[in-house]
């Protein structure tokens, strides 16, 4: 039995939650464990405190207190474990508790597009030896809440009695949970903290100097997490002696270390660059090749001297190098051959070309094993698409035409050995902010008939094309055919169809289905079963425990196609999840794409789907 006395609590939809008092015990003694010590020199491990069900358990820097956090009761059946009850406390190695600090209430109640109300983001500050940092929500965690400050940020030190501010943020602090991943420390106090503005993908990085929170803080960017050819790179990191994540900095701490893709309209090209932490200045100390991509792995040493990079290119595969950036020698560290020789012939490019409305756009198009230039070839779009609060932002070129061709898995690129072009993640961007989603039909439809559009000017295709995707790739790939006649045939791979079935918001939709109902109706395919008659393989993982994608969904998806007379065939993956992993699923899926775009876009073909 549930019960909800009046009180609005709006979840996402999830997967594997508990359902039953039976669940709940089942799941007190499946994952109640001990803490324990073990000497790596070898002896008997030594527990710590009494058994419980513990979210986490991380030692401070001093190596002398834990930071732990216990899932307490009453347990719920909307939300998954992390919203739980917790409650967070310092303990002893000998596993005594030396401080509460916090009891975290259940969050079913959660703002949906917000965070959780209270304290969050606890984590250890490095070079200190027990200092807690964690954030707690100004605004109730609701976003869409008017407030001048979303968050605040806290300094708690040993042992945990009076906690100090360290800033107030504007918009909303961008970390991670238990651990605060988007927090940085280096040296002497620094700390650089990020937040981020939803509506407007406006995002800043203040820094800080934990020893002299009233010296104020320093703008350090101020930009769109949209832009791509803008983006400055992230900073570059280390491990400290405690193993903690800490910024690699030079040797007089007046620099950090940035690396980042460095898009551009040419397509990207990996870079290292040092930033003066106190004028702002950035110098570039390396970048890749125009002819190929390679890409910073690690830095060895705090001036940059030493830095291990991951090279390939069109023809030779991914390896490891060592760079020593002032003699400029190159140390060869792997030796990977090609594990794919078939697939070394693959020709590859960057294509660019426009929406009508304007947008530019861009591709990966990938040619057949045997292609030959003029011959025209069936082509498969390979779709995903994204939300963009901008027109300028949504036309800046990704990908690069210089990566090595290395598929995994139920890849689609198989299908380049039949044959077959594909056009690898053209970008569909759906502009607009928040309401994006009011004109998704429109802007991805538009997007894919300007790529065909290109495809078909430029001698590329024989005009048979096909279109496939996995998750949202295969919400769309519904969505292309209930709404256009653009594609022959579709594979859509671990989708959801039927958006009453996510009311409460999907993707980077915030909106609920009772605030947008027309917008819901609009973009769901299987309002628009009716309107499919482009034959549609669809395929899903059993055991799918994505959010949002439960089996459910092609299951009724396949049931509204029948009744109305389509051309589909179904197909379940047992015991799969969101990815398909076992080798005969994996070989499986890829057999039957290869069959299903051979008999819709082959005329000549000869072969029937079973």
């Amino acid at each position: 039995m549930q019960r909800n006395a009046g009180k609005a609590a709006p979840v996402p939809t999830f997967q594997d939650l508990l359902d039953s008092p039976h669940d709940e015990e089942l799941f007190t003694y499946y994952a109640t464990a001990q803490l324990a010590m073990v000497d790596p020199a070898g002896g008997a491990p030594r527990f710590l405190g009494r058994p419980a069900i513990f979210a986490a358990s991380n030692p401070a820097p001093g190596g002398e207190l834990l930071l732990v956090s216990r899932i307490q009761r009453p347990y719920s059946y909307q939300v998954t474990m992390n919203d739980f009850p917790q409650e967070i406390e310092a303990w002893t190695l000998t596993g005594e508790k030396a401080a509460t600090i916090a009891s975290i209430p259940l969050a079913e109640d959660a703002p949906m597009d917000g965070v959780r109300p209270g304290p969050r983001s606890f984590q250890w500050v490095p070079g200190r030896p027990a200092t807690l940092m964690y954030v707690e929500a100004l605004d109730g965690g609701d976003n869409r809440r008017p407030a001048a400050e979303r968050d605040r940020v806290m300094l708690l030190e040993a042992p945990f009695t009076e906690p100090r501010e360290l800033t107030r943020l504007a918009f909303r602090f961008q970390g991670g949970g238990f651990g605060g991943g988007g927090t940085a420390y280096g040296r002497d106090g620094l700390v650089l903290l990020t937040e981020f503005h939803r509506p407007t993908r406006q995002t800043r990085t203040w820094k800080l100097d934990l020893d002299q929170p009233a010296a104020g803080r320093q703008l350090v960017w101020d930009r769109s997490s949209e832009d791509r050819y803008g983006d400055p790179g992230s900073p570059v990191r280390s491990r400290d002696a405690a193993g903690f994540s800490v910024l690699r900095q030079s040797p007089d701490a007046k620099w950090i270390y940035l690396d980042g893709n460095g898009a551009s309209p040419e397509g990207e090209r990996p870079f290292l660059d040092r930033m003066n932490l106190e004028t702002g200045k950035t110098e570039r100390l390396w970048q890749s090749a125009p002819d190929g991509y390679e890409s910073v792995a690690a830095l060895l040493d705090d001036a940059a001297r030493l830095v291990i990079t991951r090279r390939e290119s069109r023809t030779t595969p991914p390896n490891f190098v060592q760079r020593d950036l002032r003699s400029r020698r190159e140390t060869p560290v792997t030796a990977l051959q090609n594990p794919a020789p078939s697939l070394s012939t693959v020709r590859r490019e960057l294509i660019t070309y426009a929406r009508a409305d304007g947008v530019k756009l861009s591709g990966t198009l990938y040619y057949p094993t045997d292609h030959t230039d003029g011959r025209k070839v069936p082509v498969i779009f390979w779709v995903y698409p994204r939300e963009f609060a901008s027109a300028d932002a949504a036309s800046q070129v990704v990908g690069s035409p210089n990566r090595f061709v290395l598929p995994g898995g139920a890849s689609h690129l198989f299908l380049l050995t039949q044959g077959y072009a594909v056009l690898d993640n053209p970008t569909l961007p759906v502009v607009g902010g928040d309401s994006a989603n009011n004109t998704y039909v429109d802007q991805t439809v538009a997007g894919a008939k300007a790529a065909i559009d290109y495809l078909m000017s430029k001698g590329i295709a024989d005009g048979n094309f096909g279109v496939g995707g996995h998750s949202y790739g295969a919400f769309t790939t519904a969505n292309l055919l209930a709404h256009s006649d653009l594609f022959k045939a579709g594979v859509a791979r671990s989708g959801a169809y039927n958006r009453t079935l996510t009311p409460f918001g999907f993707q980077n939709e915030n909106r609920s289905f009772w605030e947008a109902p027309q917008v819901y109706l609009r973009m769901m395919p299987f309002a628009f079963a009716d309107k499919i008659n482009e034959p549609i393989l669809m395929i899903h993982g059993m055991n799918d425990n994505n959010s949002g994608t439960f089996p459910i969904q092609s299951e009724r998806m396949y049931a509204a196609l029948k009744g109305h007379g389509a051309t589909v065939v179904y197909v379940q993956l047992p015991f799969e999840a969101h990815g398909y992993a076992a080798r005969e699923s994996v070989m499986d899926v890829v057999a039957r794409m290869i069959e299903w775009y051979d008999q819709y876009l082959k005329p000549k073909a000869a072969a029937t789907f079973p």
